[in-house]
């Protein structure tokens, strides 16, 4: 398993990179000290998971941005508050696991080992409170309406920036030139009162059901300007 390790503080860095070293199928490939030093080295690094350290805070936008980039990389929590609302946030952003500050080494290893098998391991107070957290109805009142519907470019753009593709690549997807693809973009972050392309891909994950349109819908029109 290849993991890259995020974390501001190299003297951490360093040791945490030692007692790694010694546990058999865990090879720390990198370590960069932010979110966008790890987007630049996973353009060169071959990384299962990447674990991010969030003692010192962590922008949770990021995070979000990060995997809808990279859907196939595990992102863990290091360092996390075993709180309930905490774990939630962190899931919702696109965290696939955490390790506690209280745990060893050891844990550390079988979390990560967990993460990237797609399991999950926390405690009973942690686990109802997720499921809790999956199944409560909320209404879509709740989430804030839209002022004007979006049309069906729109939406299709908007489903692209859920998925983390940058205009050039939507551009691309939707074979239209990048200014298009600019003026679609800014006409959805307005109607979606939000100002940061992260913030339009959380509103995705949050009201899904403002993408109407079915995927075999928004192919069709593809080609359209």
């Amino acid at each position: 398993m290849n993991v890259v390790l995020v974390t501001p503080v190299r003297l951490f860095a360093e040791g945490l990179a030692a007692c790694l070293g010694s546990h058999p199928g865990i090879s720390l490939c990198g370590t960069v000290s932010d979110l966008s030093s790890l987007r630049r080295a996973l353009e060169v690094l071959q990384a299962d998971a990447a674990l991010i350290d969030v003692t010192q805070g962590v922008d949770l936008e990021e995070v979000r941005m990060l995997a809808g980039e990279r859907p196939s990389l595990a992102l863990v929590a290091l360092g996390l508050h075993e709180q309930r609302q905490t774990v939630i946030r962190c899931g919702r952003a696109g965290f696939a696991g955490y390790v506690a500050r209280t745990a060893s080494v050891n844990e550390l290893c079988e979390a990560l080992s967990d993460v990237v098998a797609g399991r999950l391991a926390c405690g009973a107070e942690i686990s109802g409170g997720l499921l809790r957290a999956l199944f409560r109805k909320e209404p879509h009142a709740a989430l804030p309406a839209l002022d004007e519907a979006l049309t069906r470019r729109e939406e299709e753009v908007l489903e692209l920036i859920g998925r983390g593709l940058s205009n050039k690549e939507i551009a691309r997807e939707l074979h239209l030139s990048v200014a298009t693809v600019k003026h679609h973009v800014h006409r959805v972050l307005e109607k979606l009162r939000v100002v940061r392309r992260a913030q339009a891909m959380r509103r995705v994950r949050d009201m899904p059901w403002i993408l109407s349109l079915p995927e075999t819908a928004w192919r069709a029109g593809a080609k359209e300007t």
